[in-house]
C-alpha cells in the first residue's frame, strides 16, 4: 500500500516536470516567465531527486524534436531551444542525488553527438555538455564533487583550486535602501553551515550515493560519518583522489567504482557497530551556496585590489616574488609607478570620484626589467584562451584560482568595467601578477536606475537607453534574455518588498539561485569591443579613454538652438532653414573592401556627435561603430559606418564629451577626437622578442589584437 501511495506521488512529480519542461519551451511565454519557469524546475528536482532521469528522458526527447525540426528549417531562429534543453539536462545531471542508469547516459552521449553538426555557438554549448556527460558516465559524481569542491574552497591534494565571487554594484544605480535589499537577500548563502567538516561530508556521501546507487544505504553511511567526524577529511581526501585518477584515465569506471566502494566498507567497518540508525538521514540533494562577496564599487581601483588581495591570499608560502607582486599591486614607489593624471582633467564643474584609467600611470626614471619568456607567452595563452572561449567546467587549468565578477548596473557600470579591464591587461603587460595565478571571469546583470539623475546643464549624456549592452547580449543570447535579463526589474523592486514580511521565504532565494545558475551555467563568452579615445583638450593636453557602448560630443553654445528648432513645426522649420557653414572637420576610414580614407572637409552647423558600438555577434560581420551627426538644421543630419574616426572643432569652439552614458566620465574644452579599436596591451609584448615567420602568422591567426571585453553567456557568439 505505501508502495502505490509512493508510485502515484511519484508520477504526480514526474507530470509536473513535464508540463514544465513543455511551458519552458512554449514560444509563447514571457521571457520573465521563462526565468521563473527555470527556478520552479530547479527547486522541483532539489525536492524529488528521483527524478532526474525521468527529466533527463523528457529532455532527451524535446532535444531531438527540435534537432529534426531545425534540420528541415535550416534557420538560425530554429535552433533557439537548443540551448536550454542543454543547460537544463547539464543542471539535471549536477543536481542529481541519486545515480543515473548507464544506458540513460547512452542515450543522452548518443543524442548530443548529432548536435555536434550544428552552426556556432550551439555546436560550443554541445560540445560543453557533452564533456561534463562523459565525465559523469565515467566518474560519477565528479561533476559535484569539482563543483562545491571549488566554490567552497575545501582543501584537497594534490590540487588546491579556489574560486571567489565578487558582486560589484555600481552607487550611480544603487541607493542605500536598494543596496541593503539586494545585499540581504544574496548573504542569505552565509546564513546556511559553511563549515568544512559538514561541506566534506555532503561531498563524500553524494559522491558515494551517486556511485553506488541502490548498494549505498545512505542513511547507515550519514550517521557513520557522524560517528567519526575526526576521519572525514580522510575519506574526503580518498574521494577527491579516486575522482581525479579516474577523470585523467587512470583505470577507468570499472575501477573507480571499486575504490568508491572500498571507502564505503572502510567507513562503515571503522563505525561502531549496534549504532541505532536512522532512516531519515541522508545526503542533501540541492547544491550548496557559494560564498557571496558583495560591496559597492565605487572606486576602480577597488577590483585590482580584490583581484590581488585573493591572489594573495592563496598561496601556500611567502617567497620575495610574492611580496614583490604585492608591492607592485599597490603600486609602492619601488615599482617605478606614479600618477599622472590629477582630478582636475575632469570637468570644472565637479570633482569626479572617478580615477583616470589606463592613462592615469606612467613610468618614472626607473630600471624596467624585461619579462620572462614564459610570462610573454601566458599573456598570450590568456587571449587564445578567451578568445576561443573555452569553457570553464571541463578545460580549466588546475593550477589557477578563479575570480568571478559580477557586475550589477547599467552601461555606466560596463563602461567602468572596461576601463578597469583594459587597465589590468595594462599593468600585466608591464608586470605579471594576475595572468599566471588567476582565471578572471566577468559577468553582468543589467540593473536599471529606477531614479534617474539629472544630467548637469552643461553634460551631453543622456538618462535614457542605458540598458543597450544589456538589449545586444539579449539578442545574441535568448536564455541570457529570460533568466538574467529579466531579473533587472526583480533587483529594482526588492528595497520596496523588503518590509513585507509575509513573502515566503523560499521566495528569497530566487535572486541567489538565479545568480549561481548564471555562475555555473553561463561559461560561454560574448566579445563586447573596446574602443581608444584620445582626447586633445585646451591647456591641458592629451587624455586617453577607453569606452565599450556610447561616446556623445557636443557643442554647448548650440544646444540651445537645437532644442529651439525642435520645437518648432515642420512647416515654419523649412522656412527657417540655413546653413550657418562649417563647424566640424571629420576623418574617418569607410567600412568597405578598399578601407579607403575619407575626408569630410565640413559638417554644417553640426551642433553633436553620437556614436555606438555595433558589435559582431549582432551585426553579423565586423566590429563598427554608427556615428550619427547632430545638426541644428535636420535637413543635414548624417549618418555613418566606421572603425576609425577623428573630429576637431573650428573656429576656436570645443567640445563636451561623455562616454558611456556616465555624466562622471564627462570631458570639457576637448578640440579634438581621435577614436579606434583599442589594442590588447597583452598582445604588444610580442615586439619584445623575435619570432620566427610561421610563428607570427600563427600568432596573427589565432589572436586578435584588439582589446574586447570578454561578459559570459549561456550561448556566446
Amino acid at each position: 500500500m505505501v508502495d502505490s501511495v509512493a508510485d502515484v506521488a511519484l508520477s504526480t512529480v514526474v507530470f509536473s516536470l513535464y508540463n514544465n519542461v513543455k511551458a519552458l519551451l512554449n514560444d509563447s511565454r514571457r521571457n520573465s516567465q521563462n526565468g521563473v519557469l527555470r527556478w520552479s524546475l530547479q527547486k522541483t528536482l532539489e525536492a524529488h531527486p528521483s527524478c532526474s532521469a525521468s527529466l533527463i528522458q523528457m529532455l532527451l526527447k524535446e532535444l531531438d524534436q527540435k534537432r529534426m525540426r531545425a534540420s528541415k528549417n535550416h534557420t538560425k531562429g530554429s535552433y533557439t531551444h537548443v540551448i536550454p534543453v542543454l543547460h537544463t539536462l547539464y543542471y539535471a545531471v549536477i543536481q542529481s542525488g541519486v545515480m543515473i542508469p548507464t544506458s540513460v547516459y547512452q542515450m543522452v552521449y548518443e543524442c548530443l553527438m548529432k548536435l555536434l553538426i550544428l552552426p556556432s555557438p550551439y555546436s560550443a554549448v554541445a560540445v560543453s555538455t557533452l564533456r561534463s556527460i562523459r565525465m559523469e558516465m565515467t566518474t560519477p559524481g565528479s561533476l559535484y564533487q569539482r563543483t562545491v569542491t571549488t566554490e567552497q574552497n575545501l582543501k584537497k591534494e594534490p590540487f588546491t583550486l579556489k574560486e571567489k565571487v565578487f558582486v560589484l554594484a555600481d552607487p550611480a544605480v544603487f541607493s542605500a535602501p536598494l543596496e541593503a535589499a539586494v545585499r540581504a537577500h544574496l548573504e542569505v548563502s552565509s546564513s546556511f553551515p559553511r563549515d568544512t567538516s559538514t561541506m566534506e561530508k555532503n561531498v563524500v556521501l553524494r559522491v558515494l550515493q551517486i556511485g553506488l546507487g541502490t548498494t549505498c544505504h545512505s542513511a547507515r553511511l550519514a550517521q557513520a560519518l557522524e560517528a567519526q567526524e575526526h576521519m572525514v577529511e580522510k575519506y574526503f581526501q580518498e574521494v577527491v583522489l579516486a575522482v581525479e585518477k579516474s577523470l585523467h584515465g587512470a583505470g577507468g569506471r570499472a575501477d573507480y567504482l571499486k575504490k568508491l566502494q572500498h571507502i564505503y566498507r572502510d567507513i562503515l567497518t571503522v563505525s561502531k557497530e549496534g549504532t541505532k540508525l536512522d532512516h531519515g538521514s541522508a545526503c542533501s540533494t540541492s547544491m550548496p551556496f557559494p560564498e557571496i562577496n558583495f560591496l559597492l564599487w565605487k572606486d576602480e581601483e577597488d577590483l585590482w585590489t580584490l583581484l590581488a588581495n585573493f591572489v594573495a591570499s592563496s598561496r601556500n608560502s611567502a617567497s620575495v616574488d610574492d611580496e614583490e607582486d604585492k608591492r607592485d599591486s599597490v603600486h609602492s614607489e619601488d615599482s617605478g609607478i606614479q600618477r599622472d593624471l590629477k582630478d582636475s582633467d575632469f570637468d570644472d564643474t565637479e570633482k569626479s570620484p572617478v580615477k583616470s584609467p589606463v592613462t592615469a600611470f606612467t613610468r618614472r626614471n626607473a630600471f624596467k626589467a624585461s619579462m620572462k619568456p614564459s610570462d610573454q607567452m601566458s599573456l598570450l595563452r590568456e587571449k587564445i584562451n578567451t578568445f576561443l572561449g573555452h569553457s570553464t567546467v571541463i578545460t580549466e587549468d588546475t593550477r589557477h584560482h578563479t575570480a568571478r565578477v559580477v557586475v550589477l548596473g547599467d552601461d555606466r557600470a560596463l563602461g567602468r568595467l572596461a576601463r578597469a579591464y583594459c587597465s589590468i591587461r595594462e599593468r600585466e603587460s608591464k608586470h605579471l601578477i594576475l595572468t599566471k595565478k588567476l582565471n578572471l571571469r566577468l559577468y553582468y546583470i543589467p540593473v536599471p536606475d529606477v531614479e534617474p539623475s539629472l544630467s548637469s546643464a552643461d553634460s551631453p549624456c543622456q538618462d535614457e537607453g542605458r540598458l543597450s549592452l544589456a538589449s545586444i547580449l539579449g539578442r545574441v543570447d535568448p536564455w541570457y534574455n529570460s533568466n538574467i535579463n529579466s531579473l533587472g526589474p526583480v533587483i529594482s523592486q526588492l528595497a520596496e518588498t523588503q518590509s513585507n514580511h509575509s513573502e515566503p521565504a523560499e521566495r528569497n532565494l530566487f535572486l541567489l539561485d538565479s545568480l549561481c545558475y548564471y555562475l555555473r551555467c553561463g561559461t560561454q563568452l560574448v566579445h563586447l569591443p573596446l574602443y581608444s579615445v584620445k582626447m586633445t583638450r585646451s591647456r591641458r593636453g592629451v587624455v586617453e579613454e577607453v569606452f565599450v557602448s556610447h561616446l556623445e560630443a557636443d557643442i554647448p553654445e548650440f544646444r540651445h538652438l537645437k532644442e529651439k528648432f525642435s520645437k518648432e513645426r515642420s512647416a515654419r522649420r523649412k522656412k527657417s532653414t540655413v546653413v550657418f557653414g562649417a563647424i566640424i572637420s571629420v576623418t574617418y576610414t569607410k567600412m568597405s573592401l578598399s578601407k579607403r580614407e575619407v575626408v569630410k572637409g565640413k559638417a554644417p552647423m553640426t551642433c553633436g556627435v553620437v556614436i555606438t558600438s555595433e558589435p559582431a555577434a549582432v551585426t553579423s560581420g565586423e566590429d563598427h561603430l554608427t556615428v550619427r551627426f547632430d545638426s541644428v538644421n535636420p535637413q543635414h543630419n548624417t549618418a555613418i559606418q566606421t572603425q576609425n574616426i577623428s573630429f576637431r572643432t573650428m573656429e576656436h569652439r570645443t567640445l563636451s564629451v561623455c562616454l558611456d552614458r556616465d555624466s562622471r566620465r564627462t570631458y570639457n574644452d576637448v578640440q579634438r577626437v581621435e577614436i579606434s579599436p583599442c589594442l590588447d596591451p597583452g598582445c604588444s609584448v610580442r615586439s619584445r622578442f623575435s619570432v620566427s615567420q610561421e610563428r607570427e602568422q600563427l600568432f596573427s591567426k589565432y589572436v586578435d589584437k584588439v582589446l574586447s571585453l570578454p561578459i559570459n553567456t549561456f550561448t556566446g557568439e
